[in-house]
């Protein structure tokens, strides 16, 4: 048996690889949800990190390993990969198949785990806009995923949307760029499965009948279309219309993406101008959010943050002091005394960007019922109280391994001569 390992290669070690995944004992396996997969996946605890451990064959966990770590090189949305073993056998010398394992990505739920009778109806244009978006994504940074649907991505909240992660990169090519093509094909595909996600969930009475799989699948297709445009298609305006650059940047800008570069081409007369978004990237509020206060935040939950720090800097007459000086004085006034008095394992519920995102609207929605400004500590205790008791433990797994799993861990012999493992390769 050979493991190769990001790191963790010792605690990797320590599983049971001699036995098929499907039948590792369920005081060794973590609680989470798990969407739709055609290879046995399974959650374990190591060295306490969550890690998903997927069965697939040799040359398959060797090339996904491979291909998820180009893509954590190209900074897209996607899990990364943590290690694969290979040549695994039975006790008795019969063939196992591979593994590929991956760090659970906090927060992160499958789509099928959305939806509820309370979001059953509102959810699915949210998730399809959030694939559209990494399947853009995916095709700008060249990667033709072949296998486009809800079922191999995982979806995280951000604010009133979802960020789509992939999940799975088994059937992915990685090539310099796509051609219209083979981008058309991806779309082909994901017309398909989408609708077949859907068609399920009606079958398993998880969605709202009154949703039409195929609108939902076609939406993913305009949706893609037109970001696509926008952040890829050139633009001719006359010399006097300079004003339209400016506004396609912050169209750009709007859907979360900073423009890296701008080719302009004028003609021979001067009359038109030819602009071209060149390297665009995502996450311009992510970053500014970032620099300025040192919270991590997905783009649209950093995006309201900057409005409520915006906010705040006018209503405090802040509006012409330095920036980084006025955002040092909404953490210590509005930020921090929100996140901070919340109870302790709110952080298992939400990620404390989108905990206080929800915070904001239902101050929001308090001071408009009462026609007041309603203050902060009257909004927490509301929050805590009516709101957030209604959340899931997102965060965490849903029960913890037993002492005797614990146990049964540390006592396995890592240092057996048939396994061989190499960290950071």
């Amino acid at each position: 048996m050979f493991i190769t390992a990001e790191r963790l290669g010792s605690a990797i070690a320590t599983l049971p690889w001699r036995t098929p995944v499907a039948d590792w004992p369920k005081d060794l396996l973590v609680g989470l949800p798990r969407g739709i997969s055609r290879h046995v996946v399974r959650f374990v605890e190591l060295a306490g990190e969550v890690v998903a451990v997927k069965e697939t064959e040799d040359p398959v966990a060797e090339r996904e390993h491979e291909m998820l770590r180009a893509l954590v090189r190209l900074d897209v949305p996607a899990v990364a990969p943590l290690g694969h073993v290979t040549e695994r056998c039975t006790p008795e010398g019969e063939h196992l198949p591979g593994a590929l394992l991956t760090p659970h990505l906090r927060y992160s739920l499958p789509y099928r785990a959305l939806f509820s009778q309370d979001l059953a109806a509102a959810v699915a244009d949210r998730l399809v806009d959030a694939l559209a978006v990494l399947l853009v994504r995916l095709h700008l940074a060249g990667f033709f995923w072949g296998d486009v649907s809800l079922s191999n991505a995982l979806f995280r909240r951000d604010a009133d949307a979802f960020a789509a992660y992939l999940v799975d990169a088994e059937t992915g090519e990685l090539h310099l760029s796509l051609s219209d093509g083979q981008r058309e094909h991806d779309l082909e595909i994901a017309r398909t499965n989408i609708a077949g996600d859907f068609l399920d969930l009606q079958a398993g009475e998880l969605v709202d009948a009154s949703v039409d799989p195929l609108a939902v699948s076609t939406r993913l297709l305009e949706r893609y279309r037109a970001l696509w445009q926008e952040l890829t298609g050139s633009e001719e305006f006359r010399e006097d219309e300079r004003w339209r650059m400016d506004d396609r940047v912050r169209r750009l800008n709007d859907l979360g993406f900073d423009l890296g570069e701008l080719t302009v081409t004028t003609d021979l007369d001067g009359v038109t101008t030819r602009i071209e978004p060149k390297v665009v990237e995502p996450g311009h509020h992510t970053r500014r959010l970032r620099r300025l206060t040192g919270i991590g935040a997905q783009d649209n939950q950093a995006r309201r943050m900057l409005n409520d720090l915006d906010s705040y800097r006018m209503a405090t007459g802040l509006a012409d002091a330095d920036e980084l000086a006025s955002a040092e004085a909404w953490m210590a006034d509005v930020y921090r005394p929100v996140v901070d008095t919340l109870p302790a394992d709110s952080a298992q519920r939400l990620e404390p960007a989108q905990l206080f995102h929800e915070f904001l609207d239902h101050r929001w929605y308090m001071s408009e019922n009462a026609g007041r400004d309603v203050s902060t500590p009257e909004a927490i205790r509301s929050y805590v109280e009516t709101v957030l008791p209604h959340h899931r433990r997102e965060e965490s797994y849903l029960r913890e391994p037993s002492t005797e799993a614990l146990q049964a861990i540390r006592s396995a012999d890592p240092t057996s001569p048939e396994s061989a493992i190499s960290e950071g390769s």
